[in-house]
C-alpha cells in the first residue's frame, strides 16, 4: 500500500512528526504501551467515545472564529476568552488549548462591543468603546468617549497571533487610563476541554517574564514543552504573574496603539517561539495571496439572490477556513473546536460537497487517507486491515496512548466512503493517475468490505460490534452513544448493519467498478458489479419493513431497529433503493413528523427515542439533508429536494453571518419561527458548509464526464427564490465550462454555455425535451 515516506518537519515543532503520530506500524516502541488487558482498554474507550454530546463545556453558539492551518482562536464577540468558567474558547494548537483566558479591561471594567467582524478566515476587526467609569485621576469618564479598534491576524505558518489595539480619544480633553489585560494558560488536551477525560497530565509552570515579554509554559508527561510566549510593543507599566497594565496618556482627538504577538511551540526541550518578530504586514500580504489563489483554482457560482450569494460566500469562506494540510496533503478538518483535525467521514463528504467547484482537495484527501490505511489487527483502535481511519489526534493523551486516536478506526462507513470519493475523482478528472497509484489501497479496502464488515455478525452486510462494557460506540454518522434506537426508544443491541452503511457499500462497488473497467480490468469490474446487484437485492428483502413503509434504521442483534430516520434517504443517494420504495421513503422523510420546516429530522417527532435537543435522534444536519436532497433529486422527487434546499438556505438567514452550524434542534418551525440552537455545535463546521453549494449544484442537474470530456446537463432546477445562476471555471478533465441558468417566463430553465476550453461538450436534457442535445458554446 502506497505510505509516504514520514518526514521531520520544520520550524517550532522539531523533533515532532508534522502529524504528531505516524501509522501503529511504523512506531512501533517509540509511543507508550497502549493497554494490554481488555477490561482497561474498554474503560478507556468508554470514557471517551460512549458520550451523547461532543462536549460538556457551556455553549459558544456565538463565538468568533479565527483559523489558519492547524491554529485557530475561538472568543466572545468581544474578542476575550473568560478567565472563569467550564466553556470551550481558547486559542487551539495540535489539539491543545495554549489559552484558555484572554480578558482586556479599561480601569478594570470590560468595554463594550460595538462592532465584531471577521474579514477572512484569518483575520478579525473589533470595534470596543468605555462603558461610564473613572480614570486614574478620579475624573469620571462618559461612556462611547474612548475607542478601541481591535485588529487581529492569525498566522499558521509561524504559529503566531497578532493583536493590535488603536485607542482614540474622542472627547476634546486629555485623557488618562488604565488598560490591563490578563491570561490563563493550562495547556489542556481538547478531550478535557471537552469533558470527556478529567484531571491534567503533566505541570503547568509559573508565569516568568523577561522585558516586554511573558512566558508560559508547561512539562506535558509525553516529554513535549508546550509554550505560549507573549510580546509586547512596549514594555508594561506593571506585570505580575500572568497579568500587564498599560498607563496610556491620551490628547484630545489622539491616539495610541499597543500590539502584541503570542507564539506557540511544541519542542521536546526548552524552546521559546522565535517567530514574534514576523512582520504582521508582511504575514497578512502572504496570508492574502495564498487565499487568492486557493480561490482561482476553485470554480466561481454566482446567482441573482443576494441571500444566496451570502450564504455561499459563507459557505465556501468556511470552507477555506477550515483546511488544513498534514504531511503536504490538505483536507477539511472536520469542525471547531471540537474536530480539528482528520476525520475520516466528515473529510470525504465535505470533499464529495466540494467536488463541483474543487477538485484537488479531493485528491489529497484520497491521498491523505490512504497513508494512514489501517495494517493491523488492533482492537484498542478498531484497526483493521483495509479500513480507513475515523479521527486522527496528536495532543498529549494521543502520545501517551491514553486515548485510541492514534490513529482510531472506529468508522464502519468510511472505506465506502474512500472508495466512492475516489471514483468520482477519477470520472470528474478523466484521469487514473490516483487510481492507479493507490490500486493496492483499492484492493485492501474492498477486501476489509468482504472480510471484515460483511462478516461482523449480521448475515452478509457490513457491520459492526461494540466493545464497550456498557452503553454503545456507534460507529455510523450518527456515532453518539445513544444514537441507535428501537421503536422502545431503547439502545440497540450489537451486531449493527445500518441502512446508510449498505447503500455506502453498493454505491462503492458499482463506483469504483467503473474505474477498474476504465483501466482495463473488466473481469474485476464486472465482479463488483455482480457483488452489487446481489446486495441490491437483498438489502431492499431484508431492511424493508413492509408494514410500516419505509426502511428500518438497521438491522441489529436484537432485531430490526423499526423507527422513522433520515438514514434511509442515503438509499436513495446511493441509488440501491427499488424504484417502489423510494416513493415511500420520500413520502416518509417529508412527513411532519420528519420535516421541521428548517430541514429533515434524524428521527421523528412521534417516535419514543425522540429528543430535539439530542445529538443525533431529533435534531437537523444540514449535511444529512444535503444527501437526502441529491438522493430525491435521483429519484425524480424534484419538489421535496428543492423542499429542502429552502429550509436549509431558510436556516441559515437565521444564523450569525450566514454560517450554518453543525446541527440545530429539531423544534418545529411553526413554534419559534427561527431555527433553535444546539448548545455545543460545531460552527464553522465543513460538511454543514458544503451542504448548500452541494445541493445547488445537485438541483442545476449537471454532471460531469471527463473521461469524454462531457458536462451532462439534467433536468435543471432553480429553487425558490433564484431564477438565474451563473457557473464559471467548471472543471472537466483539464478544461473546463461556463454555464449560465435562467428561468424563462413560462417556469423553462433555459442553460447557456457561456463559452468553454479543451474541446468541452455540454448535453442538455430538459423535463420536457426527452432528447437530449448539445448546445453549442
Amino acid at each position: 500500500m502506497n505510505r509516504p515516506a514520514t518526514k521531520e518537519p520544520s520550524g517550532e515543532t522539531r523533533g515532532v512528526p508534522e502529524s504528531g503520530v505516524v501509522p501503529a506500524s511504523e512506531t512501533k516502541g517509540d509511543l507508550p504501551a497502549e493497554p494490554t488487558r481488555p477490561r482497561e482498554w474498554r474503560e478507556r474507550k468508554e470514557e471517551v467515545l460512549t458520550h451523547g454530546s461532543p462536549s460538556h463545556a457551556q455553549s459558544i453558539a456565538r463565538a468568533v472564529v479565527l483559523k489558519d492551518e492547524g491554529v485557530f482562536l475561538v472568543t466572545q464577540d468581544d474578542g476575550s476568552i473568560p478567565l472563569q468558567g467550564d466553556h470551550g474558547y481558547g486559542l487551539y494548537y495540535r489539539d491543545c488549548r495554549f489559552l484558555n483566558g484572554y480578558e482586556l479591561d479599561i480601569e478594570g471594567a470590560a468595554p463594550e462591543v460595538l462592532a465584531s467582524t471577521t474579514r477572512s478566515r484569518y483575520e478579525g476587526i473589533i470595534e470596543l468603546t468605555n462603558p461610564d467609569l473613572c480614570t486614574l485621576g478620579g475624573h469620571h469618564l462618559r461612556r462611547n468617549l474612548i475607542g478601541i479598534r481591535r485588529e487581529r491576524h492569525v498566522d499558521g505558518m509561524s504559529c503566531t497571533v497578532h493583536d493590535v489595539l488603536h485607542i482614540r480619544n474622542y472627547s476634546n480633553v486629555v485623557v488618562e487610563i488604565e488598560l490591563g489585560i490578563a491570561f490563563r494558560a493550562e495547556f489542556e488536551d481538547v478531550f478535557v476541554v471537552r469533558g470527556l477525560v478529567t484531571g491534567t497530565q503533566g505541570q503547568v509552570r509559573a508565569p516568568s517574564w523577561e522585558r516586554n515579554e511573558l512566558y508560559l509554559a508547561y512539562d506535558g508527561q509525553d516529554g513535549l514543552v508546550r509554550t505560549t510566549t507573549i510580546r509586547f510593543s512596549q514594555p508594561p507599566d506593571h506585570d505580575g504573574g500572568a497579568s500587564v497594565r498599560f498607563r496610556v496618556r491620551l490628547p484630545e482627538g489622539g491616539s495610541e496603539t499597543l500590539g502584541l504577538v503570542m507564539g506557540l511551540s511544541v519542542s521536546p526541550g526548552e524552546t521559546r517561539s522565535t517567530a514574534l518578530t514576523v512582520d504582521v504586514d508582511e504575514v497578512e500580504r502572504r496570508l492574502q495571496q495564498e487565499t487568492s489563489a486557493l480561490r482561482a483554482r476553485a470554480a466561481r457560482i454566482d446567482t441573482d439572490s443576494l441571500l444566496v450569494n451570502q450564504v455561499l460566500d459563507r459557505s465556501f469562506a468556511d470552507l477555506l477556513l477550515l483546511r488544513t494540510s498534514l504531511d503536504d496533503h490538505s483536507y477539511y478538518a472536520a469542525g471547531v473546536p471540537w474536530f480539528v483535525t482528520l476525520f475520516g467521514r466528515d473529510s470525504l463528504i465535505s470533499a464529495l460537497e466540494e467536488l463541483p467547484y474543487n477538485t484537488r482537495i479531493s485528491e489529497d484527501t484520497i491521498e491523505l487517507l490512504a497513508r494512514y490505511q489501517g495494517r493491523d489487527d488492533n482492537p484498542w483502535r478498531d484497526e483493521q486491515p483495509g479500513k480507513i481511519l475515523h479521527e486522527l489526534r496528536v495532543g498529549e493523551l494521543a502520545t501517551l496512548n491514553q486515548i485510541p486516536h492514534t490513529p482510531y478506526y472506529g468508522s464502519v462507513d468510511a472505506t465506502a466512503l474512500f472508495l466512492i470519493l475516489l471514483a468520482r475523482h477519477a470520472k470528474w478528472t478523466g484521469c487514473l493517475d490516483v487510481f492507479r497509484q493507490l490500486r493496492p489501497n483499492v484492493l485492501a479496502a474492498l477486501d476489509w468490505i468482504s472480510t471484515y464488515g460483511e462478516r461482523s455478525g449480521i448475515d452478509g452486510y457490513v457491520a459492526y460490534q461494540s466493545d464497550t462494557r456498557s452503553g454503545l460506540v456507534n460507529q455510523g454518522w450518527k456515532d453518539s452513544g445513544d444514537a441507535i434506537v428501537d421503536e422502545r426508544g431503547c439502545i440497540v443491541q450489537p451486531p449493527v448493519a445500518l441502512v446508510e452503511v449498505q447503500a455506502y457499500t453498493y454505491l462503492a462497488k458499482t463506483s469504483i467498478a467503473e474505474i477498474f473497467e476504465r483501466a482495463g480490468e473488466a473481469t474485476r469490474g464486472a465482479q463488483l458489479r455482480r457483488e452489487a446487484a446481489e446486495l441490491k437485492e437483498r438489502f431492499n428483502r431484508d431492511f424493508w419493513l413492509p408494514d410500516r413503509g419505509y426502511y428500518a434504521l438497521a438491522l441489529t442483534g436484537s432485531g430490526p431497529a423499526r423507527v422513522r430516520s433520515s438514514n434511509p434517504g442515503h438509499a436513495l443517494w446511493a441509488g440501491i433503493a427499488d424504484e417502489d420504495k423510494a416513493r415511500k421513503t420520500a413520502e416518509m422523510l417529508m412527513s411532519d413528523g420528519m420535516f421541521s420546516g428548517w430541514g429533515v429530522r434524524t428521527l421523528a417527532d412521534d417516535e419514543r427515542g425522540y429528543n430535539p435537543i439530542s445529538y443525533h435522534r431529533g435534531t437537523v444536519w444540514p449535511h444529512d439533508n444535503a444527501l437526502l436532497a441529491a438522493g430525491l433529486r435521483r429519484y425524480g422527487f424534484h419538489t421535496e429536494a428543492c423542499r429542502i434546499f429552502e429550509g436549509i438556505l431558510s436556516a441559515a438567514m437565521h444564523f450569525s453571518r450566514y454560517r450554518l452550524p453543525e446541527v440545530w434542534s429539531g423544534f418545529p418551525r411553526a413554534d419559534y419561527g427561527v431555527p433553535v440552537r444546539y448548545p455545543v455545535a460545531c460552527h464553522p463546521q465543513a460538511w454543514a458548509a458544503g451542504s448548500i453549494p452541494y445541493m445547488l449544484a445537485v438541483l442545476l442537474g449537471f454532471e460531469v464526464d471527463g473521461f469524454e470530456r462531457r458536462v451532462h446537463v439534467t433536468r435543471p432546477l432553480l429553487p425558490l427564490p433564484l431564477r438565474s445562476v451563473e457557473l464559471r471555471g467548471l472543471a472537466v478533465a483539464d478544461g473546463y465550462a461556463d454555464l449560465a441558468f435562467r428561468r424563462t417566463g413560462t417556469g423553462h430553465i433555459d442553460v447557456e454555455v457561456l463559452g468553454t476550453q479543451g474541446d468541452v461538450e455540454v448535453i442538455v436534457q430538459n423535463a420536457e425535451d426527452p432528447g437530449a442535445h448539445e448546445v453549442p458554446s
